[in-house]
């Protein structure tokens, strides 16, 4: 049952708009001002707020204010509702951040209108999404369905390709046409010195996006993707994308936050390549890899890659990583059978000293 706070000053309204709602099987808390409803927001964490504009002690835009200064509350829908009907006052509301106005006198069927939509998005914005192509269709799907998008991509519409691996999936320089979904396989960025030497940028595991940092600068490919393995990778056109982005602020937000990389994570990364140990990087690298690559359900990692790509992600002489991995071996770390890397003490790896 999803909990309505609603803040209103007018006794008969507050009681007859709560009975509206709790007579559509919502859980209604009521407050007789800003100052108490603020209280009861934070106390109660409500689904989805209605308040009133004009009222004592705090008025609405007040509350607004303070709801948005809370991170517990700051994605809460709310509704203002007001017999004030200016367009000053509705634009006023809509940039603080206000999901909505319902002008008095209103009837049940509006009420109960504007509430189901908010919800509604508001259940795709905090819902967790599968992270395969069938996920993010469920969520275009969703966001559609809501009219937030006019057209989107759909699974007929996305260009599907087989990879093998090693083949190029674009090159630094050249002009991104879309988005890159990698529904299955694995896939590595990576960037080229003046010598040819390789630096991989970014790994990727089933359900990532990559390429997209080329549309956000409007500029072209700062690294290449290539295939680790036999993979299947979407691409959603460029059109399509941005018209997702920019239909609705709620869409892009989410949409966003599924598909961006930790910088954090880049950062720390930059920092351990400048200053760990050649030892240190191998097991940093193999570390990440068995991060991304590892399937819950497998007791022990193991992942078939060549030391010059092992290399490329440690920043290190491939020479140097063989002879690295030679002495991890003779320490009962990994094992090496056919190719494949196997680790055996991942703890041993994580906790690797410089």
């Amino acid at each position: 049952m999803k909990k309505i706070l609603l803040i209103e000053d007018n006794f008969d309204i507050r009681e007859n708009t709560a009975e509206i709602l709790e007579l559509a099987n919502y859980e209604v808390v009521t407050a007789e001002n800003g100052k108490i409803g603020v209280q009861l927001a934070i106390s109660e964490k409500p689904d989805l707020i209605i308040c009133d504009i004009m009222m004592p002690v705090l008025d609405g835009y007040g509350v607004l204010h303070l709801i948005s200064k809370n991170e517990d509350l700051a994605g809460t829908p709310f509704i203002f509702m007001t017999a004030k009907a200016e367009r000053s006052d509705f634009r006023k509301g809509m940039e603080m951040g206000a999901d909505d106005y319902i002008v008095k006198p209103f009837d049940d069927i509006e009420l109960l209108n504007a509430i189901e939509v908010r919800l509604k998005k508001s259940a795709i914005l905090t819902k967790d999404f599968s992270t395969d192509i069938n996920g993010i269709s469920s969520f275009l799907s969703d966001a559609k369905g809501l009219n937030l998008l006019t057209e989107i991509s759909t699974g007929e519409n996305v260009d599907t390709r087989a990879c093998k691996k090693k083949e190029v999936i674009y090159l630094e320089g050249n002009y991104p046409k879309g988005i890159y979904f990698l529904s299955k396989g694995k896939i590595k960025t990576f960037r080229t010195n003046d010598q040819g030497k390789e630096f991989i940028t970014e790994l990727y595991k089933e359900g990532d996006f990559f390429g997209y940092p080329a549309l956000f600068e409007d500029g072209k490919y700062t690294d290449s993707a290539t295939a680790l393995e036999d993979s299947s990778v979407c691409l959603i056109p460029k059109e399509d994308f941005f018209s997702l982005l920019y239909k609705n602020a709620d869409v892009s937000s989410k949409f966003i936050k599924i598909i961006s990389n930790n910088l954090k994570e880049k950062e720390s990364q930059l920092i351990k390549l400048a200053y760990n140990s050649v030892r240190k990087r191998v097991a940093e690298a193999l570390s990440t890899l068995s991060r991304k690559y590892k399937k819950e359900d497998e007791n022990e990692f193991a992942i078939h890659i060549s030391r010059e790509d092992l290399a490329n992600l440690a920043g290190t002489a491939t020479e140097t990583t063989i002879r690295t991995l030679s002495d991890f071996k003779e320490e009962g770390i990994i094992s090496i059978e056919k190719g494949f890397i196997i680790v055996l003490d991942n703890d041993a790896l994580v906790g690797m000293r410089n």
